[in-house]
């Protein structure tokens, strides 16, 4: 059976009343289309887990801080149909922007401390955009489980700080990072990389396990882990580092000292392309063995 797409908030609404009135367990999978790899390991696991699985495709335009961001993010609905088909979703959600913000829209949601560095210091708004956006999700399709990508370790910790400070009953699952085999995490941006950035692309990650080696071997100083990670992405004149930190990886905060587990996270420049990327860090565990992604 192919899957539905529902454009309105009315339309998903009364088919999931439908469904939760047959006793089916719902899963949510946010995305802003471009499906890839990533996402497929997203819906797999709500397909798992739930009993109907509900992909929402919407470039929501609060959560970009660049008009020209937002104009060219890449859209195609036709080919996420058939992505969502081939792996299994029940049902797409997905709206206009109209039916997600009428024009007297005033009400935003904000996540302090947790959105406030690396990628909220750098894009204003991102992570006000990104949390008002995934409430308004959970009020229309009410989820009893959203699937979040590691990828995306800032937004994760700012869904799952809301859910737990509003009281909401979704439960938030997290999904390892999906990488090329060259370690490139799976990105929607990624097909905007030159041949050339492409294959220049991957030095983000060997920072970054460069990092995480470090800390297995016991490296306890920030600073220390970050210059050795930074010289490796020195090596590419073509990058340039937008952040580079060492932080807690509940409150995405820097931290001073490397006294437990810890995300590396990183963001860069090749070209016009903005490259994300982050590592699960343990102190301590010998030669970084079973790299933590």
């Amino acid at each position: 059976m192919s899957v539905e797409v529902f454009r309105t908030v009315d339309e998903i609404r009364e088919m999931l009343a439908r469904v939760r009135r047959m006793g089916a367990t719902v899963g949510l999978v946010p995305t802003m289309g471009a499906l890839h790899e990533g996402h497929g390991q997203l819906i797999d696991a709500a397909r798992q887990e739930t009993d109907c699985v509900v992909v929402s495709i919407f470039v929501n335009p609060l959560q970009f801080d660049r008009p020209e961001d937002l104009e060219r993010y890449p859209r195609n609905l036709d080919a996420d149909k058939k992505f969502c088909d081939d792996r299994g979703a029940d049902l797409i959600f997905a709206p206009a922007p109209a039916s997600m913000y009428a024009p007297t829209h005033r009400s935003f949601v904000e996540v302090a401390g947790v959105s406030e560095g690396l990628c909220g210091q750098s894009r204003p708004g991102h992570f006000r955009g990104v949390a008002t956006v995934v409430l308004k999700l959970f009020h229309i399709t009410q989820p009893d489980r959203a699937y979040f990508g590691e990828k995306d370790a800032q937004q994760l910790a700012v869904v799952r700080r809301m859910v737990r400070d509003l009281n909401l009953t979704v439960e938030i699952m997290s999904v390892r990072t999906v990488r090329e085999s060259d370690g490139l995490a799976l990105s929607s941006r990624n097909r905007h990389l030159t041949t050339a950035e492409r294959k220049v692309a991957p030095i983000l990650f060997q920072a970054l396990v460069v990092a995480q080696k470090l800390i297995a071997a016991g490296a306890t100083d920030p600073a220390e882990v970050k210059s050795v990670a930074s010289t490796i992405l020195a090596q590419q004149p073509s990058v340039r580092v937008e952040y580079l930190e060492v932080v807690d990886p509940d409150e995405m905060r820097a931290v001073t000292r490397i006294r437990g587990p810890v995300r590396v996270a990183a963001a860069v420049w090749l070209g016009s392309t903005r490259l994300i990327d982050n590592v699960l860090c343990e102190p301590g565990t010998a030669e970084g063995s079973g790299l933590i992604q």
